[in-house]
């Protein structure tokens, strides 16, 4: 009888053949491609490529260059400071839109369209407005002081002490109704049991966002991190459209420096070993993002 249900049962492997078959060419470009791609950078990274890749290695010739250099270490503070900054803001902002969107409010449809429409724009074009907006001459500032606040100053983008504070506050502006639609999406998924019980038990709102629901959605904040800090490691458009890394190299980022480095200052090398960090980096984000999402679930199972 177990032989004959064994026989009778297809191969696990066969199961949903025609999906598999399908999804060859992305498998292929996966591997070919990024796996492949990313691999060729590590390898020339060690190398002392220039204009064109050659296979002359230098060892850790590179890396040792990449840490001495003090716009490396300016663009990986600045790197850091937005980083830290773009999650924390990103998230508390996005959750508290989302928290005050759920309460049935009405035109709800209509302001969920406007937080979100800064998103459907591209980094160019938002880095562009917000350089007019920050701008002394013509933006807040000069709109403030003609209002009689002659002493007010608002000039993130020329003062280099601040000025990757002004890249935050684009990148907020456009980011934040995306973290908003995920929270909703994650606020509304809640059994409405839950408020209903938490509501008879006289648990005030706040803690019940705090210790219930928020637990509750943690596959949606690991989520929302990851797209985050994704965004953040490959920021590079917002701060050429603002300021062009400047003042001086105040406001330098990663993807800039490997920009500058691979296709203006004609050396590979060290354009590959900067994008290998980056590769690191992204590593280092995405791998606990797997163990959380795929790996803990099936322990717990």
């Amino acid at each position: 009888m177990t032989g004959q249900a064994k026989a009778g049962r297809p191969n696990q492997y066969l199961r949903n053949l025609n999906s598999k078959i399908a999804s060859i060419p992305m498998i292929l470009t996966a591997v070919v491609i990024f796996l492949g791609g990313s691999v060729w950078t590590v390898v020339y990274s060690f190398t002392n490529s220039k204009l064109l890749p050659r296979l002359s290695f230098v060892g850790l010739d590179q890396y040792h260059r990449l840490w001495a250099a003090p716009r490396w270490i300016m663009s990986i503070e600045n790197l850091a400071v937005y980083g830290i900054l773009s999650m924390i803001f990103s998230l508390v902002i996005g959750f508290v839109l989302a928290a005050l969107m759920d309460q049935k409010i009405r035109f709800e449809n209509t302001f969920r369209t406007i937080f979100l429409y800064p998103f459907a724009l591209s980094f160019i074009v938002t880095g562009l407005v917000w350089q007019w907006l920050l701008n002394p001459e013509f933006g807040i500032q000069s709109v403030v002081r003609s209002f009689g606040w002659t002493n007010f100053t608002f000039d993130p983008l020329y003062t280099p002490s601040i000025v990757i504070y002004g890249v935050l506050i684009a990148a907020l502006w456009q980011g934040t109704g995306l973290v908003m639609c995920l929270m909703l999406a994650g606020l509304r998924g809640i059994d409405e049991d839950i408020w209903k019980a938490s509501r008879v038990d006289g648990i005030p709102m706040w803690r019940t966002y705090l210790f219930i629901i928020i637990p509750m959605m943690r596959p949606v904040f690991i989520t929302t991190l990851v797209i985050i800090a994704s965004g953040i490691v490959k920021v590079y458009d917002l701060v050429v459209a603002q300021t062009s890394g400047g003042p001086g190299i105040s406001s330098e980022v990663p993807a800039k420096y490997v920009y500058d480095y691979m296709f203006q200052a004609q050396n590979l090398g060290q354009g590959f070993a900067a994008s290998t960090m980056m590769l690191v980096t992204v590593a280092i984000i995405i791998i606990p993002w797997a163990y959380l999402e795929f790996g803990g679930g099936r322990k717990r199972g």
